[in-house]
């Protein structure tokens, strides 16, 4: 009878443990309170387990390289000297946007804010890529012209003729687009809005649904709905936030460091924990033909072989292609991405300068960063962008873009409130920092006269072209060029970084190492771009190989 006891005791205890560990899941180590109470109090997503590879990106797992050309610098430049950088973890498309991706976004722009309506015509204007940039003075090259951007013969060819900016914006747009959908699958949009319901006053922004739920989709409490499926019966879990862990971070353009990076693709030459030798192209080895005996001989990237050679002789064509090429035609390089050389060259997020700042910053390094903040209305709430108040900006070409969308949250400069006694950051603007400042410039003397913005225009450092596009009485646009023989340089704060050689360059260009550089706001037959999005979390999920 004892003996009975004894075990009957020992199972309640023992029940009465299981169930106290199994509670402290969901109890904060911090306060003991209950996590997750449908009650209410604090929520937490404590079953997330990884950041997921949205479509189509690859992980690229970071680390430290030598950022920079380690090979002769024939062409002496001396704008890619070698320095240490490490990139954290992110996300890279395994293929360069292409035109049947950009199309998708031309559908929606021109579906939701039909260029017919006098309010959004410069919407879908300013997101057409410039066609134009396949003709040339003494060549036949209007086949391109017509059919390269629209007929489903180019539909996997990378997009061409967008500038900065568009890709840009493209990024921005695509962003929604996927969020919206997870939410949608997730059940806290109504099934179908993003294509029913979807007009220019009721889109999807993904920050304004994270800060201000109830006026995403223009307000519409049919298509945001109050907990998953609606079905949410008090005020806990209303809407899905950051702390859900559904909300993805943004797709943008990649930073000059994770291109070349990714490009590299080192990993491929590592032996336990170094590398073994940097690579001249993204693939093993000096030489741009594959040594496989199946096609040994064929080259492993489109680009220009020689004068007046762009893809071999008829019936013998070694690289498959005589401008760019259906995308993925090549071996992927050691990081799984396709492309990383030849076919188009691709912008990358950063504005250039002749040196990269390794003195200043060795992680995550870029130079752009212009720090914004949402404008807050006169009722203390974010203020959305409308058709009444969307901004356009008419770029040094004369083309005009719209710098929003209506339905998102209006943007302002970061001011002295988020500024003052930081050690991190002191301004907004942040592109000319240690070089191209007032401060960086032979002409500064602290305290002295050259302190004061007086003569700041004449005494820039980057003294470049200042082409100016007004319009007259008459609303005519007025372009003023900039004629001045004293420029001495095309840099300023509105070029930006390509990287990677494409059909159109010789096989120097192919090193992922070299840089050059090509106003924001212009566009080529010859520069694309891909999309990043950071990896949140940790460094890897995979065990670490020894060899």
């Amino acid at each position: 009878m004892a003996v009975k006891l004894m075990l009957t005791l020992a199972l309640v205890f023992g029940f009465a443990s299981c169930s106290k560990n199994s509670s402290s899941k969901n109890a904060s180590s911090a306060t003991g309170w209950k996590i997750n109470d449908k009650k209410g109090g604090f929520q937490l997503n404590t079953k997330y387990k990884k950041q997921q590879a949205l479509p189509g990106l690859v992980l690229v797992e970071g680390g430290t390289f030598t950022m920079g050309k380690v090979q002769d610098d024939v062409m002496h430049d001396w704008n890619n000297t070698p320095n240490q950088q490490h990139v954290q973890s992110f996300y890279m498309d395994e293929t360069e946007v292409t035109n049947a991706m950009y199309a998708e976004y031309l559908y929606w722009v021109k579906t939701v804010f039909p260029p017919t309506d006098e309010n959004y015509k410069n919407i879908y204007e300013g997101a057409l890529p410039d066609t134009l940039v396949w003709r040339s003075r003494l060549g036949y090259n209007e086949t391109m012209t017509n059919n390269y951007l629209r007929h489903p013969a180019y539909a996997y060819y990378p997009v061409v003729g967008v500038n900065w900016i568009q890709a840009a914006e493209f990024a921005k747009w695509r962003t929604d687009r996927v969020n919206e959908a997870t939410l949608e699958k997730e059940g806290y949009l109504k099934k179908d809005a993003k294509t029913k319901d979807v007009s220019a006053e009721e889109s999807f922004s993904t920050e304004t649904y994270i800060n201000a739920p109830t006026k995403a989709f223009g307000g519409n409490e049919e298509v945001v709905l109050k907990g998953k499926r609606g079905k949410s019966k008090d005020s806990v879990n209303l809407y899905a936030t950051r702390s859900s862990g559904l909300i993805s971070p943004e797709y943008r353009l990649p930073t000059e460091a994770e291109w070349e990076y990714a490009a590299a693709s080192d990993v491929g030459n590592r032996e336990y924990n170094s590398y073994k030798g940097q690579k001249k192209y993204p693939w093993k080895g000096s030489y741009t033909r594959n040594g496989k005996r199946q096609v040994k001989g064929d080259q492993l990237a489109n680009f220009k072989q020689g004068k007046g050679d762009y893809g071999g002789l008829a019936g013998w064509s070694d690289d498959g292609a005589d401008i760019t090429n259906i995308v993925k035609s090549y071996p992927p390089n050691d990081f799984g991405l396709y492309d990383m050389a030849g076919n188009v060259a691709e912008w990358v997020a950063d504005v250039y300068r002749p040196i990269v700042d390794d003195e200043a910053n060795d992680f995550n390094y870029y130079r752009g960063n212009v720090f914004y903040k949402n404008k807050i209305g006169e009722d203390g709430t974010v203020e959305l962008v409308t058709s009444d108040n969307i901004a356009y900006d008419t770029l040094s070409n004369g083309r005009i873009m719209a710098k929003n969308f209506p339905g998102q949250i209006a943007q302002v400069p970061i001011d002295e409130k988020e500024t003052y006694l930081r050690q991190n950051f002191s301004q907004s603007d942040n592109r000319n920092y240690r070089d191209g400042d007032k401060q960086s410039t032979r002409y500064f003397d602290f305290g002295s006269e050259e302190d004061s913005d007086k003569g700041k225009e004449s005494k820039r450092m980057y003294d470049s072209p200042v082409h100016n596009v007004t319009k007259d009485s008459l609303d005519n646009m007025v372009r003023a060029y900039d004629k001045s023989n004293k420029r001495t340089t095309l840099v300023n704060d509105n070029v930006r970084v390509y990287k990677g050689g494409s059909w159109r360059d010789r096989a120097y260009w192919l090193d992922p190492a070299q840089r050059r550089y090509f106003p924001q706001d212009m566009a080529t037959d010859y520069i694309g771009f891909r999309c990043a999005m950071s990896s949140v979390g940790p460094k890897s999920t995979k065990k670490k190989a020894r060899n």
